[in-house]
C-alpha cells in the first residue's frame, strides 16, 4: 500500500521560510515525478513545483526564485523548501506522487498526500 505522509506546514511570519517534507512509504519499483500543489478554500488546486527523476524542476511563475524543489529518489522522498514567504502563499500543500509503478504493475498510478497547512501571517 502506497502512502504520503508530509510534514513541516505551521505559522511563519511574512519573509521567513518554511521546508515541507513528503515521504512516500510502500513497496515501490519507481516515481515518474513528485510534486507539490497548494490549495486555498474556494479555490482550484494550483500546481506550485515539479520534479522529474531526470530534468529541471518546473515551478508556478508565482514562487519562482523563492521555492526550491529536490528529490531523494533512494528514500522516495521530495522537499519544498520556501523562503521569502507572503501572506499570499497561505494555502494547504499536498504532495503529488506522479506515476508511481509498484512491483508486478503494469501501469502507474497517481498518489496524494492529506495536505499539511502553511499560514503566513505577522
Amino acid at each position: 500500500q502506497v502512502q504520503l505522509v508530509e510534514s513541516g506546514g505551521g505559522l511563519v511570519q511574512p519573509g521567513g521560510s518554511l521546508r515541507l517534507s513528503c515521504v512516500v512509504s510502500g513497496t515501490i519499483a519507481s516515481i515518474q515525478a513528485m510534486a507539490w500543489h497548494r490549495q486555498v478554500p474556494g479555490k482550484q488546486r494550483e500546481l506550485v513545483a515539479i520534479a522529474s527523476r531526470a530534468g529541471t524542476p518546473i515551478y508556478a511563475d508565482s514562487v519562482k526564485g523563492r521555492f526550491t524543489i529536490s528529490r531523494v529518489n533512494v528514500k522516495n522522498t521530495a522537499v519544498l523548501q520556501m523562503a521569502d514567504l507572503k501572506p499570499e502563499d497561505t494555502a494547504v500543500y499536498y504532495c503529488n506522487a506522479r506515476h508511481v509503478l509498484t512491483p508486478g504493475s503494469s501501469f502507474g498510478r497517481d498518489y496524494w498526500g492529506e495536505g499539511t497547512p502553511v499560514t503566513v501571517s505577522a
